[in-house]
């Protein structure tokens, strides 16, 4: 069954003055919808594979025919990193998390302040192309980075956050200023969903 692209769940324009219209719009229609329109078409040529979930694709590339694998790798990790992204922003999104969650971070990372810092620190150092991650790991939370889009997904491991430091994430409004906009960002993380996913 070929994959589709989600809907976003608020409008292009939601997001703003933090994440502008236009950037949404391009980043969900033509860049998420190009992972998911290259990921079916790598797939026709693997038809034994398209029966499989993303998790399951994302964590046994080494199943994937040679051929199409760099294809998969990118496309599905492309795909599965945006899915989660927009859910985890929200125009009612930014603040503070709260229950299990806030204590989570408080004893991972001492406070919320410092974990802010340490993940920003990952996103702005994230050389070229990738991710900042929030990841589960246990009952503890650890930060790290992936490049391009590779996702914690194929370690195996559960991330319950993620910022897109892509340049087509932030350009048309912050240009080269990536730190601007991880800083803006934080007034849309939907704190309630990253909870759900923390609990789940």
């Amino acid at each position: 069954m070929a994959f589709t692209l989600p809907p976003l769940p608020y409008d292009f324009a939601a997001l703003e003055p933090s994440i502008d219209a236009r950037t949404m719009e391009i980043h969900h229609d033509k860049h998420h919808g190009g992972y998911v329109k290259n990921l079916n078409a790598a797939l026709e040529k693997a038809p034994e594979l398209q029966s499989r979930s993303l998790d399951d694709l994302l964590q046994h590339l080494d199943a994937v025919p040679e051929s199409i694998r760099t294809a998969v790798r990118n496309n599905a990790g492309g795909h599965w990193n945006h899915s989660m992204f927009w859910e985890i922003m929200s125009p009612k999104g930014g603040g503070a998390p709260t229950g299990k969650l806030a204590d989570a971070i408080k004893a991972s990372f001492g406070d919320f302040a410092t974990f802010k810092t340490q993940f920003a620190d990952a996103a702005g150092k994230r050389f070229g192309s990738g991710w900042a991650w929030l990841v589960k790991d246990g009952s503890k939370l650890t930060i790290t980075s992936t490049p391009n889009q590779d996702t914690p997904v194929m370690e195996k491991k559960h991330p319950i956050l993620g910022v897109d430091v892509w340049e087509h994430a932030y350009y048309l409004k912050y240009q080269n200023l990536r730190p601007a906009y991880v800083e803006a960002w934080w007034n849309v993380v939907n704190w309630p969903e990253v909870g759900r996913r923390f609990e789940a």
